[in-house]
């Protein structure tokens, strides 16, 4: 009897993929997002793009900044500005943890992707983050160099 394959335990759509080049990722935490409409159906499409936002705590709540979802081509109901502010769902208490977090000397909150869960919700990976100098850039390169050239030299073993 074949042995049944485990599913993936969420589906990846959108992935800030310069966040890790330009900061050092302390810390991760998973969140619900409020979504207007047709924008699920939008990002479902691969319409969606994390690049240049960044989430900011505002009275007691979290607000992802400037994600960019594309306008779903079949809405007739309502536009929707595909920059607008989109709240994030998070537990008081990781919002007080976070707040604490934050007032450190140079930490931000990044978005690091957007995926789906097992139910089909929309949730984004948020990272407590602090930048990375030139010359920090300069050796993650260096590395990753090195990482690679180790690989081929393992596999032509």
């Amino acid at each position: 009897m074949a042995k049944a394959e485990k599913k993936p335990q969420y589906v990846s759509t959108t992935l800030n993929r310069k966040a890790r080049h330009e900061y050092f990722i302390l810390d991760t935490m998973v969140a619900g997002i409020e979504l207007k409409g047709s924008e699920v159906k939008s990002v479902r499409l691969g319409k969606a793009s994390l690049n240049e936002s960044y989430a900011i705590i505002h009275r007691g709540e979290v607000w992802l900044e400037n994600m960019q979802i594309a306008a779903y081509e079949h809405n007739h109901v309502e536009p929707i500005d595909p920059k607008r502010s989109r709240k994030l769902l998070l537990k008081r208490e990781e919002i007080l943890k976070l707040q604490t977090r934050l007032h450190q000397k140079g930490l931000t909150l990044v978005p690091l992707k957007a995926f789906f869960n097992k139910k089909g919700v929309l949730k984004i990976e948020l990272g407590l983050a602090k930048g990375k100098q030139l010359h920090d850039k300069r050796e993650t390169i260096k590395e990753r160099d090195t990482q690679r050239q180790l690989q081929k030299l393992k596999n032509q073993y």
